[in-house]
């Protein structure tokens, strides 16, 4: 191979990296194993991680996932397969993704959805690329701290160097939400858009409608970020406001991923017709062929840097086909009013698990605000040593929230989705209310948020 190409070693085909970025000690790469070892490791791995019962969500959910999910998706004909370069050649993949598309147009009330991102956090960074570009002259995005602090950060990292500002708005504390007089009365120029989460970090409800006025009055289009089970239950964003969003986010792994040890998952956008030529992703179109039957094809890839090169609209040159593949089984399974009963069923275990939780003295929620399947309680005693005595009991209690918030240093982000039973929240509520009236500190009231 070296001799037809005319190069001496393998070195020669990376002599564009300079030396000094060579890095040849990888003493931290362990030696090969056979597969009976590799498959010894990982069950060790696995069992190391322990058999928990679950009360955190915070942008990664655990829900039932059929049988049937994952066994069609790992079929030799979806499991191998890769992003299609030369797609039509495979039809029923393409026909997956158009399935796909028309599923999360449907269920966020867009006009067009792309074939999916890496995830949720990438996502929302290509949605203020392509708003940025959309309006032109515009490169500043208002991003309220009720987004996802990882999705803020993502964001950060990859627009930050690209001459784009990030305007940090803070929530009302009181109520958890965004403050919509505070953003009416924002006087900032050159803003593309704002960023709406529904429901927000914190599981409450944002008055979106007001939100989406204030930004399209302003001339800003509206990036939202959602979860798609949560779609089942709450006004699709095609439909906020007067005009709806412009653009739609979010993570995927809702919809028949499981939660394996962090990931993958898999972003999801959506869009009006007019801001189509800005998305990033492949489209998947439906056509005739010759003889008049139907068929699809790649109708749009206008981010690949393949097709385009230096002017492709994003560099990210794949997407997450086998989790797409994964949710589409999943969305098709379920069907409407499979989706609604797990929303209904994940909203009303979350306000069992709260009034449980509250009935403990020394527990508060830290306000009154709707929330979808996700809960701001305050615990009177020292958070980390709580967290640390319900995991020993079994029991990952929540997301503390100091770590993002320093105001909020007593404060635990808490879920139930629809698996949770009646049972397991009892036993969550004895052991805090055990941990509690054992190391209870100051009345919850008394201390500062």
């Amino acid at each position: 191979m070296l001799a037809a190409i005319g190069a001496d070693s393998i070195d020669d085909l990376f002599e564009e990296i300079p030396a000094d970025l060579i890095n040849t000690n990888l003493d931290q790469v362990p030696p090969g194993l056979d597969e009976m070892e590799l498959r010894r490791l990982v069950h060790q791995r696995a069992r190391a991680d322990g058999q928990y019962i679950n009360f955190i969500g915070a942008g990664a959910y655990e829900h039932h996932i059929p049988a049937a999910v994952w066994q069609v998706a790992t079929r030799g004909e979806f499991y191998s397969a890769y992003t299609p370069y030369q797609a039509e050649a495979s039809q029923g993949t393409l026909q997956l993704l158009y399935e796909y598309q028309t599923m999360m147009a449907s269920l966020t009330g867009m006009d067009v959805s792309n074939a999916s991102l890496y995830d949720g956090a990438s996502a929302l960074a290509e949605a203020v690329l392509m708003a940025v570009r959309a309006q032109r002259k515009a490169s500043r995005i208002v991003m309220p701290d009720t987004v996802h602090p990882a999705y803020r950060a993502v964001t950060q990292t990859i627009v930050g160097d690209q001459g784009i500002e990030l305007i940090s708005i803070e929530h009302d504390t009181d109520r958890g939400v965004i403050d919509s007089d505070a953003m009416a009365s924002l006087d900032a120029e050159d803003v593309a858009a704002l960023v709406i989460p529904q429901p927000n970090f914190f599981g409450n409800l944002e008055d979106i409608d007001a939100l989406t006025n204030i930004a399209h009055e302003k001339g800003w289009l509206v990036i939202a970020v959602v979860n798609p089970i949560s779609l089942a239950m709450l006004k699709p964003p095609g439909e906020w406001g007067d005009a709806g969003a412009d653009i739609v986010i979010g993570e995927g792994q809702p919809l028949g991923i499981p939660l394996s040890s962090g990931g993958p998952y898999f972003g999801f956008m959506c869009c009006r017709q007019k801001l189509v030529r800005q998305m990033p992703g492949r489209l998947i179109g439906r056509t005739l062929d010759m003889d008049g039957k139907p068929g699809f094809t790649l109708t749009l890839q206008a981010r690949e840097q393949h097709i385009r090169r230096s002017k492709a609209t994003s560099n990210i040159c794949t997407n997450q086909g086998l989790m797409v593949t994964a949710a589409t089984i999943y969305m098709s399974l379920m069907g409407n009013s499979g989706l609604q009963t797990v929303a209904n069923a994940s909203h009303a275990n979350t306000r069992i698990l709260v009034d449980k939780l509250t009935a403990i003295d020394g527990v508060e929620r830290v306000n009154d605000s709707t929330f979808f399947h996700e809960c701001v309680i305050r615990i009177n005693v020292p958070l980390d040593d709580a967290v640390r005595a319900l995991e020993a009991q079994g029991i990952v209690a929540g997301l503390p929230l100091g770590k993002y918030y320093p105001a909020m240093q007593d404060c635990l982000l808490v879920c139930a989705t629809e698996l949770r039973t009646e049972q397991e929240m009892d036993d969550y509520a004895l052991h805090l209310e055990s941990i509690v009236s054992k190391r209870r500190l100051d009345p919850p009231s008394a201390q500062k948020m």
